[in-house]
């Protein structure tokens, strides 16, 4: 596992770069997620644009106006944060950089820093400005394209995404949310992605109401570029080692070398005996019977970590003891491998994304290609669930999952609007 980039440049190609310590492997991946949706959105958008199905929309502007005190006042604050916080990150003593996190939610930084990127910021927009003042500022009046506005897009979409993971998850996990709340919210821990995909795109509907973009083909042209960005972000997942994996297979324990050993259930039953604090706290039981766990055994063309892996050095130290890690952070791993899910999710999304990459010329009905996404992406997710750790309702003698419930709505809802649309079509047509 590599919870940080740092650990991934030594490891990979042996470089000691301490200044990557604070780059989260989960965010560096997550972030690549937005990016490589936001490529497949612009491209999805130009060609509907091409097609007439979505047009720009006239906008007057000023030009030629002096840069504002409101304006520089904004990029004062900006770098004013960027030099206090992150630049001041990397200038603190090792004790202070050893929580990255805490450091960045503290009052702690470096004032003289924040002060010159502060000052810094607000000159280069003060310069920038000054650059194309006209003795006379003059309205003019431009197009916006809706590929235009695909940096506003992707900001809401992380914004309220964010926001909407945090308040599903501490929803699901409200006995530990009620115990430490503030830290619960400002965690970068803890996120649920349903939660994340309903309030970002009511964000976006908001947006697309409000600039005149018909929200169908935008959620159309969004469709493909939403798996992708999830696959990407499962990536982190499985490479930080986050919690989001799956429950023991019982079949392994986990060797010294962290590596998934073949167990009778014996073994097992032994392991989960020597672990049994461990494993009641995990599973939130009372008793090692009810710990959920399945016995599979990877077939001779298949590596035993893509059915069993005890995620080493995971970034949030869940396990026990390595033995013989001498890093201050980061020794544990998992006295039972467990199934890697964020693998799982990773490579099905990718198979998906480029079904519909490949179909979205032929579904031509205005909300079509949305309504296969939450099909295929409900699907998906209903299917492992089956096999993650996840807390559970009690619901007339039935059991499932929030992601369950919500999962199976998605399948429902995305079948509903693809006979819907397609009908409305052919009407139309007709």
């Amino acid at each position: 596992m590599y919870p940080n980039l740092y650990y991934a440049f030594k490891d990979i190609f042996g470089l000691n770069l301490p200044g990557l310590r604070f780059v989260n492997s989960f965010g560096f991946f997550v972030a690549l997620g937005f990016l490589a949706a936001a490529w497949v959105l612009t491209k999805e958008l130009k060609r509907k644009e091409r097609a007439g199905l979505l047009t720009g929309k006239e906008t007057k502007i000023l030009v030629g106006q002096p840069a504002s005190i409101p304006e520089l006042l904004l990029n004062f604050i900006l770098g004013f944060i960027l030099g206090y916080k992150i630049i001041g990150l990397f200038m603190a003593d090792k004790e202070q950089s050893a929580d990255p996190q805490s450091f960045i939610f503290s009052g702690q930084g470096n004032l003289p820093m924040g002060l010159i990127l502060g000052l810094l910021f607000a000159g280069l927009k003060y310069w920038e400005k000054n650059k194309q003042k006209l003795p006379k500022p003059e309205e003019r009046t431009i197009r916006i394209w809706p590929h235009d506005r695909v940096g506003d897009l992707v900001i809401y979409a992380a914004l309220f995404g964010f926001l909407g993971a945090k308040i599903f998850h501490n929803l699901e996990n409200w006995n530990e949310f009620v115990k430490s709340p503030i830290e619960a919210l400002l965690s970068f821990s803890g996120l649920t992605f349903y939660g994340g995909l309903i309030c970002a795109a009511l964000a976006i509907y908001w947006y697309a109401k409000r600039h005149n973009i018909g929200f169908k083909h935008l959620a159309d042209a969004a469709a493909p570029g939403l798996l992708l960005a999830y696959a990407v972000g499962r990536i982190g997942c499985q490479v930080a080692g986050d919690g989001d994996w799956g429950i023991l297979n019982s079949a392994y324990v986990t060797g010294p070398d962290s590596k998934a050993v073949l167990a009778d259930s014996a073994t097992f039953n032994k392991t989960l005996d020597q672990h049994k604090n461990f494993f009641l706290k995990t599973f939130n039981v009372s008793s090692l019977d009810q710990v959920h766990h399945k016995s599979v055994v990877a077939p001779s063309w298949l590596p035993d970590w893509m059915v069993a892996y005890s995620y080493p050095h995971n970034v949030i130290s869940e396990g026990v003891a390595i033995p013989g890690c001498t890093e201050d952070l980061y020794c544990a791993h998992l006295p039972v491998p467990v199934f890697p899910t964020p693998f799982y999710e990773t490579s099905v999304c990718l198979i998906f994304f480029f079904i519909l990459w490949a179909f979205r010329k032929r579904l031509s009905a205005p909300g079509s290609m949305f309504a296969v996404y939450l099909i295929v992406n409900g699907i998906e997710r209903f299917l492992v669930e089956k096999i993650r750790v996840n807390t559970k309702y009690d619901i007339g003698g039935f059991h499932p999952t929030q992601a369950e419930l919500i999962s199976t709505g998605l399948v429902l809802a995305g079948v509903a609007l693809y006979l819907y649309v397609n009908k409305k079509k052919k009407a139309v047509t007709a």
